[in-house]
């Protein structure tokens, strides 16, 4: 069996995935099982494009709150809280913690 070596890993979006899956399919005639279910996953629950998600992820971005890193602000992308509660729920399990006006800024972002 071959090794494969990773030399960059990137977190990205779901709405990413997709567009990359779309571009596979259309290279390729026809995706691999597993991807297939990821694909009807992602169409079922990927609510922008991925431009959208792009432009969101600048936004973010420039929003400079320390702290908040790139799977952060993917997490964020991918569910599009719509209130400071939802998006506290995001960050339980992160040990992440904002100033309020940071939560606030995010979701005024998003809308």
């Amino acid at each position: 069996m071959s090794n494969i070596e990773i030399i960059n890993e990137n977190p990205i979006t779901m709405a990413e995935l997709k567009e990359r899956l779309d571009e596979i399919k259309k290279r390729d005639k026809e995706l691999n099982e597993r991807a297939v279910k990821t694909h009807e996953y992602l169409d079922k629950f990927v609510k922008i494009k991925g431009k959208e998600a792009l432009k969101l992820r600048e936004e973010i971005n420039k929003l400079q709150i320390p702290r908040l890193r790139e799977k952060h602000i993917n997490k964020i992308i991918d569910i599009m809280p719509k209130d400071v509660e939802s998006l506290k729920l995001i960050f339980v399990g992160d040990n992440l913690t904002l100033k309020q006006e940071d939560y606030e800024k995010i979701v005024n972002t998003i809308k």
